[in-house]
């Protein structure tokens, strides 16, 4: 007796389809599809918080531009929380800020400013 399976076809496993949940991405995709959507799980992965969360910094030639007419600038007011170096500065400045460089407390204090932290 061959239980609907001809000769050769109830040998071994060659008719069965894989075991378990095997095929599921070939064979049985659409199967898959329907009735366990998530079964593969979420992809990629997830940087830690303390990788992703940076410092939001600006440069002592962006401070000029930005807040004009201003002598004395509380940058933690302003949403910044660092003070880097970059570019020049004409005017005497007084600066609040949580942390500063040391090329940036340099360049202020050449032109009579000063930055508190």
């Amino acid at each position: 007796m061959t239980h609907g399976r001809g000769k050769k076809g109830g040998r071994g496993a060659g008719l069965r389809g894989g075991r378990g949940n095997a095929g599921l991405r070939k064979h049985r995709y659409i199967y898959m599809l329907k009735n366990m959507p998530d079964h593969f799980g979420k992809y990629g992965f997830k940087r830690h918080q303390s990788i992703t969360k940076r410092d939001k910094t600006i440069n002592v030639g962006q401070l000029e531009e930005k807040f004009t007419g201003q002598k004395d600038i509380d940058l933690t007011k302003e949403g910044f929380d660092k003070l880097l170096g970059g570019g020049k500065i004409n005017s005497s400045l007084k600066i609040r800020v949580k942390a500063a460089s040391q090329k940036a407390i340099d360049k202020i204090a050449e032109q009579n400013g000063e930055v508190k932290i």
